[in-house]
């Protein structure tokens, strides 16, 4: 069998095949489906300095091969996860990354400093770039200067592996990976959601209670795979790719456009299996080419 093993700085992962936030909980909801040590790595949901409560409902809509959502970072903020849900999952045998948003770099920083000081957590993912959050949230990450200034924040009170959520809805996302990488990121992850809307045509009003919200699923994976080949070239770290991922093909085209690992959303809430299949397919794959390790298709599109 091939090697999948992969590493994103310091990290190692098993394989290539990490859960995205949001759609995983915190990893223990799916522990009756599938074993949990086998997975690259899980992402839990978006954890913030204090309490959020999120959006009014309705907050999630069902659109043709995909979703929208605008939960909004619902929550019971940092002192609580750290308290009651990291006992929970600190011994599951694989890498179990943090979420973390804010409403100003300093929340950020506040935030990942928590999260540093668990011994167990060795990384996290930082989400500058949700949209569905009046707040921080995706403003800062739409500019270069804005997800530059909480990546600097963060990276000074945060010494562990430090990944970066970048958002689609930009005008140069290589610009923004570039920023993030001069500040100290040790990798980035794209895409998050890309903003949406969906309307009632009998009620005349938005099917979402805030208007607007963040699509995801297999309709956003063109753009997601075309902006990972573009970060892939821009930046020296490693790229985490995600949009859209539902099958070991889909993965394959991730990694082979330059994504080192690859996360799994809305495909979740399909099939909660959906991830060790992913893995499996990944590695048949690699058998029937003759493939050693994964490494030898990351990156390997032909130009």
């Amino acid at each position: 069998m091939a090697d999948l093993s992969v590493k994103i700085n310091n990290l190692r992962l098993k394989n290539p095949v990490m859960t995205a936030s949001g759609t995983f909980g915190y990893g223990v909801e799916f522990a009756d489906f599938i074993p949990l040590d086998q997975l690259g790595g899980i992402i839990v949901k978006g954890t913030t300095l204090h309490a959020r409560e999120g959006n009014d409902y309705p907050r999630m809509v069902e659109t043709a091969q995909g979703m929208l959502n605008c939960v909004g970072l619902q929550n019971k903020g940092v002192d609580y996860f750290c308290e009651h849900i990291y006992p929970e999952i600190k011994d599951i045998d694989t890498n179990v990354l943090v979420n973390v948003s804010g409403s100003s770099p300093d929340d950020y920083a506040a935030c990942a400093a928590r999260v540093n000081a668990l011994e167990k957590i060795p990384a996290i993912e930082l989400n500058i770039s949700c949209p569905n959050v009046r707040q921080g949230g995706m403003a800062f990450g739409v500019t270069c200067e804005g997800a530059a200034s909480v990546v600097r924040a963060v990276r000074a009170r945060y010494g562990k592996t430090l990944i970066v959520k970048l958002s689609p809805n930009v005008t140069n996302i290589a610009d923004i990976a570039r920023a993030c990488e001069a500040e100290g990121a040790d990798s980035v992850s794209l895409i998050n959601t890309l903003m949406g809307m969906s309307i009632d045509i009998e009620k005349r009003c938005s099917r979402l209670s805030i208007g607007t919200g963040g699509l995801s699923g297999p309709a956003v994976k063109p753009v997601a795979l075309r902006m990972v080949w573009q970060v892939a070239q821009a930046v020296k770290i490693p790229v985490v790719g995600l949009g859209g991922i539902c099958t070991a093909e889909d993965a394959i085209e991730f990694l082979m456009a330059g994504a080192t690992a690859i996360e799994i959303g809305t495909a979740n809430f399909i099939d909660p299996a959906v991830t060790l299949k992913v893995r499996d397919g990944i590695s048949d794959w690699l058998d029937r080419h003759g493939c050693k390790s994964v490494a030898e298709i990351i990156g390997a599109l032909r130009q």
